[in-house]
């Protein structure tokens, strides 16, 4: 499948030079995220790998190297292409020329004298995407120590943890290097979660006509995808467009456009004559711009409480509504048959219900008649009460279990795996009130406590398995997200689950992107009329880690078919594209576009834009104004003490860090 694999000499002996990158990883992401910054960015990457077979593919000939040399052969060979075809993004010539091929080395762990030996001492930034928290930790407080300069990009799965870290790991720099500015000192670590930048995306996937949220100083910016126009409608452009689809995204069996889609790719950041040009294709614009509160817990689907519905079935309700109704039947007849008041009537029938009264000898014929019925009736009320406190029973002993998925249960959302990446998807899904069933062969999984705290129905089994898909009721779900780590099971449960339902949108998680190809050519074959996507976790999180490792803030990264655009912050000075230009001047279609502008005076700058303000949202404070203004006037001058926020392409974004390095040795 990958071809010939050409070896790369590992350069043991040959240490690299100053201002080089090191990449420390265990997985796809490490791969990518080294292509990345070496063919998009141009720089000179060390690529620290463990030796051996890589242990999630056993299967899999290649080693981790082997598949590091692979993916780099590829992705040479593709930009040797494109530099023949003429660039894109201006830059006149191969933006790669003269930088040498990425330096592989192997190694276990991440030692003292490993990070040495990759010259930690003299890199510019360091990258460690281990998936291993703990790993990652370890390096990153050996790194710090043996270069307090160095800019850290760390992967951890754990938020709070990551937080502490930051700030521990920014302490220790500012200690060592008194007097830093307060600008590098916030780049100089960066924590992120391949997890939390994919999640958007693949539960996005799932849903047409979704959006992709990003969020920047406690607001959160809406790129919404929108089908074509029809005939006779004029598409609303919203805020700006931000990329023009595929001319067959809206055709089920057209495939997603990609670098080398051609003229049938997605164009990102157009200008308006393109947009005006481009008929019968979707869009995907800035929407709108709204207030971010802090974080909330995701709903819970049933609610918080028990309420009867799960707490006793429908069949003892149905009994006890039955019970009810002739206990009121007998109130009546006997306000009818006698002249007592309602309410005597109504304590005699229950007295009589509950065998509590004395019989009624020398009464009327019609009150010993109901006196009779109330018995037989009272007979009925004493299993229904034992049954009610058994299934009560039954319920809190079970309170604590996975939750089966309801008979009636349908348009929902069916995930397979609870491993890091499906339980961050899961919270998205809920966070929009989706309602999900989870499939998740391991009980132990890692998102399984979540799920039970979200009464959200699961299936243990495994779903290549018969039965488990139906038990997850896939005939009436609206999308399948197959998101375990194992690309042939996502692709048997994929094809199993059109085998049941031909019509169904179905989003996998595959790595490989030729693989992917082969996965649409034999759906479109066999389900002309469905919908599928692929998405790579690794795919979408690099360019937001390689950016974090150019020292930028990346505020999110929204995929666009199987293109990336990236949203972040920067400051004009030193960008000659930028500074002096205007709004419209400084607009590169195809590259990157103004979106906003940092009003606040830069002595008062929240240094993060994507944190969101403190306050209370409950209480009486009143929300801190956004100093961001994103209504901008097309003739406004960029000045050099502006930070603006940017939508840009990875090639546009990595043109901009490019010229910015040339530019500031000459000050």
């Amino acid at each position: 499948m990958l071809g010939f694999v050409p070896p790369l000499p590992q350069q043991p002996g040959r240490p690299p030079s100053a201002g080089h990158m090191i990449v420390c990883g265990d997985d796809a992401l490490a791969r990518r995220l080294a292509v990345e910054l070496r063919y998009v960015y141009g720089e000179r990457v060390t690529l620290l790998l463990p030796p051996g077979r890589d242990a999630n593919s056993p299967e899999t000939p290649l080693t981790q190297r082997g598949r590091a040399a692979a993916l780099f052969g590829r992705m040479s060979a593709a930009m040797n292409r494109a530099g023949n075809g003429g660039g894109t993004t201006g830059g006149g010539g191969d933006t790669n020329a003269g930088v040498e091929a990425v330096r592989i080395m192997e190694a276990p762990e991440p030692s003292d004298d490993v990070l040495e030996e990759a010259g930690v001492d003299r890199a510019a930034a360091l990258a460690l995407v281990y998936d291993d928290d703990e790993r990652n930790i370890r390096a990153a407080l050996t790194a710090r120590r043996l270069n307090p300069r160095l800019r850290l990009v760390i992967r951890l799965y754990n938020r709070k943890l990551g937080l502490h870290l930051e700030e521990l790991l920014d302490q220790a720099a500012a200690v060592a290097m008194p007097g830093i500015d307060p600008a590098l000192l916030d780049a100089s670590t960066t924590v992120l979660s391949d997890a939390d930048t994919a999640a958007p995306a693949l539960a996005a996937t799932a849903l047409t006509g979704s959006s992709k949220i990003i969020q920047a100083e406690g607001l959160l910016l809406r790129a919404a995808e929108r089908p074509p126009p029809r005939p006779g409608e004029t598409a609303d452009p919203g805020l700006c467009t931000l990329a023009l689809l595929s001319s067959t995204t809206n055709d089920p069996a057209g495939a997603e456009g990609s670098d080398s889609s051609g003229d049938e790719a997605p164009q990102l950041l157009p200008d308006e004559s393109a947009v005006a040009a481009a008929t019968g294709r979707g869009t995907v614009v800035l929407e709108a711009i709204s207030r971010a509160d802090p974080d909330r817990p995701a709903t819970r689907m049933g609610g918080r409480g028990a309420p009867l519905a799960q707490v006793f079935s429908r069949r003892l309700r149905w009994s006890a509504l039955g019970v009810a109704a002739a206990a009121l039947a007998l109130v009546i007849a006997s306000l009818l048959t006698t002249e007592d008041t309602a309410i005597h009537s109504t304590y005699l029938t229950l007295l009589d219900l509950l065998g509590m009264n004395d019989p009624a000898e020398g009464a009327p014929p019609a009150r010993q008649i109901i006196q009779l019925l109330s018995g037989i009736a009272g007979l009925l009320l004493l299993p229904l009460l034992l049954a009610a406190v058994l299934e009560a029973f039954g319920t809190l002993r079970t309170a604590s279990s996975l939750r089966r998925p309801p008979r009636g249960l349908s348009g929902h959302v069916v995930l397979l795996g609870l491993g890091k990446i499906g339980t961050r998807v899961l919270v998205r899904l809920r966070e929009l009130d989706i309602p999900v069933v989870v499939v998740e062969e391991d009980p132990d999984a890692r998102g399984i406590p979540l799920a039970r705290s979200m009464h959200v129905p699961t299936v243990i089994g495994d779903v290549t398995q018969e039965g488990v898909l139906e038990a997850a009721k896939i005939r009436r779900a609206r999308a399948l997200l197959a998101l375990t780590s194992i690309d042939t099971t996502n692709l048997e449960a994929a094809l199993y689950a059109r085998s049941v339902k031909p019509d169904l949108r179905v989003a996998l998680r595959l790595y490989d992107d030729e693989f992917a190809t082969a996965v649409y050519r034999t759906l479109r074959t066999a389900h002309p009329g469905a919908l599928t996507r692929s998405r790579s976790v690794s795919h979408l999180a690099a360019p937001a880690f390689a950016g974090a490792m150019m020292g930028r803030q990346i505020l999110g990264a929204v995929p666009v078919e199987r293109k990336v655009m990236l949203f972040a912050a920067l400051e004009v000075a030193g960008h000659p594209q930028l500074e002096g230009h205007t709004v419209e001047q400084a607009f590169r279609a195809g590259a990157w576009r103004v979106l906003a502008i940092d009003a606040t005076p830069p002595a008062d700058r929240t240094p993060d834009l994507s944190a969101i303000p403190p306050y209370n949202p409950d209480g009486d404070a009143v929300p801190p104004p956004s100093g961001l203004v994103w209504d901008l006037h097309p003739g406004y001058v960029l000045r050099a003490t502006d930070r603006v926020v940017i939508a840009a392409t990875r090639r546009g974004l990595a043109e901009l860090l490019r010229r910015q390095r040339s530019v500031v040795p000459r000050q």
